[in-house]
């Protein structure tokens, strides 16, 4: 993509039938994951708050970090502020204590649908109240660059998020290199060339994160987030990312003349699923933070294996994915994205990655992290 393409990303807005916000049951499963971390988080930000300056007697600084919108949106600073009223009602002395003060900011790119998640927050902030003083705010941006002054966050939260890259690799995009081979003979050997591009770029984007982080939260500060992680270090065979799928999707298409052949090869998704050791090693070298704690889970709870079917994958991978398929294909019609949803349950019905996935054999795993930040 072009430099803009930080602007460009967005997950589908609104309330319909292929928006985000009636789609995301697997980013809310994934965020209910790290409630206990943000408590957690929260109890030792006050734990190692000084005696002369308690944390529970100053205004408290939340980020929430790529927060997309519809109902997903304010799970997290929600748990976290509902964790400083919980402390609150348990601190000796509480009732000579002024209700504490809390500042959020929620994160996304300037294309997120900000309307939506400016209704949830001031719901936020009514029902907050007598309990704790919050007040609000949206900062349009890339989290891959400075967003806050130096020193100014208690808290960073972030979910399945970081597996979206600042731009796919240029290195690819100037070679004239596809994303995914249409040709099955050269696919093999292309597609590690691919991926090994790919890593390169989120190497550089998460060491980003993790330096433009340091530098805006206070030392101790703390930071919970999530990411979608090859769960095994074992060498993959299928070379698998979460966009695998949605390339032979467009690569079905692109050979029964739907969409052209020529935009197709030149069609790059800016996601990388790093195996988890990489995260670690990235984080250790980065030498900022110190991780806590981590906890790996399954993308699906029984709830969601219960209801599935391959339409509601389709119009999940739909809400993700139809803001950058029709930027690159435009003019893009309904009727294109109608053929690619019914192209992508041909490809999960073929393969059978739905049902691998929700018997447990999926590659994937949702990672959380809780980190603090060193202290030096």
């Amino acid at each position: 993509m072009a430099s803009n393409s930080k602007q460009s990303l967005h997950m589908n807005p609104g309330q319909g039938e292929t928006s985000y916000a009636q789609n995301s049951v697997i980013q809310k499963t994934a965020q209910e994951r790290m409630k206990t971390l943000i408590e957690e988080a929260m109890t030792g930000l006050y734990n190692t708050a000084t005696s002369s300056s308690p944390l529970h007697q100053k205004e408290l600084v939340i980020a929430d970090l790529g927060c997309s919108s519809g109902p997903n949106a304010l799970t997290l600073v929600s748990a976290a502020v509902d964790a400083v009223v919980v402390h609150r009602r348990h601190c000796a002395g509480v009732q000579q204590l002024p209700p504490p003060e809390l500042c959020v900011f929620l994160n996304d790119l300037p294309d997120n649908d900000f309307n939506t998640v400016a209704k949830s927050l001031a719901a936020l902030k009514q029902s907050a109240r007598p309990a704790a003083m919050v007040t609000a705010g949206m900062i349009p941006g890339s989290f891959y660059d400075r967003l806050f002054p130096r020193a100014s966050l208690h808290l960073v939260c972030s979910a399945n998020s970081l597996h979206w890259l600042s731009t796919a690799p240029e290195d690819l995009k100037s070679g004239g290199i596809p994303m995914y081979e249409s040709d099955e003979q050269t696919r093999p050997s292309r597609l590690q060339v691919v991926l090994d591009s790919y890593g390169r770029q989120f190497r550089k984007d998460f060491m980003q994160f993790l330096s433009s982080r340091a530098q805006e939260l206070v030392p101790g500060g703390r930071m919970v987030v999530s990411l979608l992680v090859k769960r095994s270090d074992e060498p993959d065979p299928e070379l698998t990312q979460p966009w695998t799928t949605v390339m032979m999707a467009l690569c079905d298409m692109a050979m029964r003349g739907v969409i052209s052949k020529e935009k197709f090869d030149s069609f790059y998704v800016p996601m990388y699923c790093p195996v988890h050791s990489e995260v670690s090693k990235i984080i250790e070298e980065e030498g900022s933070f110190e991780i806590n704690k981590t906890v790996m889970h399954e993308p699906f709870d029984d709830t969601y294996k219960a209801m599935v079917n391959l339409k509601m994958m389709s119009l999940g991978t739909r809400a993700v994915f139809e803001p950058i398929i029709a930027q690159h294909f435009a003019p893009t019609s309904e009727q294109v994205m109608d053929e690619f949803m019914a192209a992508v349950e041909r490809q999960l019905r073929i393969s059978r990655s739905l049902e691998a996935r929700l018997s447990g054999e999926s590659p994937f795993a949702f990672w959380c992290l809780a980190l603090t930040r060193a202290i030096r």
